[in-house]
């Protein structure tokens, strides 16, 4: 199993409410924490013990979570945020998690009092409010901007994204499903690898056709056939250690439009959402190509609206490195439903 278990403070300190067990769930790895929360007019989270697990290494979230509170006792409530769609018996409907996810049977087999369900990136932009200065890479716009909406999208085992907007003294989050949006080209080369794609589907979304760890595998591939080359590289972890090493012109090209498609997209995301808060791209992908990314076409791309581009320069675009970031969410998603 790959995890690492680490207690921030000894787990037996007694508090005055009962810790929550918040669990952020990807296709690839489940990020579990236990949370001890304080409520006031700035809320703090408190990470008493975390531990990263591998999807592949288990048969469902269930035994993660058994595991996990045998080294964590005490919590009474979970809340989960996954990628997905959350329907109302407690199920979840996703293209990319490894096995079938149910609350209500987590809640009844571990004993939870109450087991909550979230979207991830919905999770991710409630934590928004608790990112600092020194866990993210400042990549276009000013270092500040306006309380305003504000976007948080990445790309991971999927693309996730939702908005932030504040409403007086607190928030409300617009979960969404765009990585299922139908994938746009720009330049003659994008043209060309789409139609490579469309030969098999008749439907290529942004986040299978580019913007994700499995869509940048297929952007790989369909390049290779547009450039008439035989694939190398059988994995998105492949292509992308290629590509920062500068080894396989290929892997370069792909990453080079994977930015240009990243920018573009998130341009169009800005102005359809009306973001001016800001953007902060999160996500499994990105944090290992900071400095791909600062050399490659995306801010160009980002800005390439024609008339908006000066409203999107006022934006700030930040890399975040929060590496509990879904955990810290989901634990903020849970105090603001239970205060309301």
């Amino acid at each position: 199993m790959v995890a690492s278990f680490s207690p921030a403070h000894d787990l037996t300190v007694a508090t005055s409410a009962a810790p929550l067990i918040a669990a952020d769930v990807g296709g690839t790895h489940v990020r579990v924490g236990l949370i001890r929360t304080g409520q006031g007019p700035s809320p703090t989270f408190d990470v008493l013990a975390y531990r990263r697990y591998r999807c592949a290494d288990h048969a469902g979230l269930g035994p993660i979570l058994a595991d996990f509170r045998a080294h964590a006792p005490g919590a009474r409530e979970c809340v989960i945020a996954t990628a997905g769609y959350a329907l109302a018996d407690g199920t979840v409907i996703s293209a990319n998690l490894p096995w079938p996810l149910s609350a209500n049977r987590i809640r009844d087999d571990l004993g939870f009092q109450a087991v909550h369900l979230v979207n991830d990136f919905e999770a991710v932009a409630h934590a928004a409010a608790h990112i600092d200065g020194s866990q993210v890479l400042q990549l276009a716009g000013p270092a500040e901007a306006p309380r305003g909406p504000t976007l948080i999208v990445g790309p991971g085992t999927g693309l996730g994204a939702a908005v932030w907007i504040p409403v007086g003294d607190r928030s409300v989050v617009l979960a969404t499903e765009a990585g299922q949006a139908s994938l746009a080209a720009s330049t003659e080369l994008e043209m060309a690898v789409l139609q490579q794609m469309l030969r098999n589907r008749s439907h290529v979304s942004i986040e299978h056709g580019a913007l994700s760890g499995p869509g940048l595998l297929n952007l790989y591939t369909a390049l290779c056939a547009v450039r008439g080359a035989a694939p190398v590289h059988a994995t998105p972890d492949a292509v992308s250690a290629a590509a920062c090493d500068g080894s396989d012109p290929l892997a370069v090209e792909t990453l080079q439009l994977f930015c240009g498609i990243l920018g573009s997209t998130i341009g169009d995301m800005a102005l359809l959402y009306g973001v001016q808060g800001g953007i902060y791209l999160a996500g499994g992908i990105l944090p290992k190509l900071g400095q791909f990314l600062i050399g490659s076409s995306f801010v160009e791309r980002f800005l390439n609206k024609g008339p908006m581009t000066k409203a999107l320069q006022r934006i700030p675009v930040k890399l975040v490195e929060h590496g509990q970031l879904g955990v810290i969410g989901a634990a903020s998603w849970y105090l603001q439903h239970r205060s309301t």
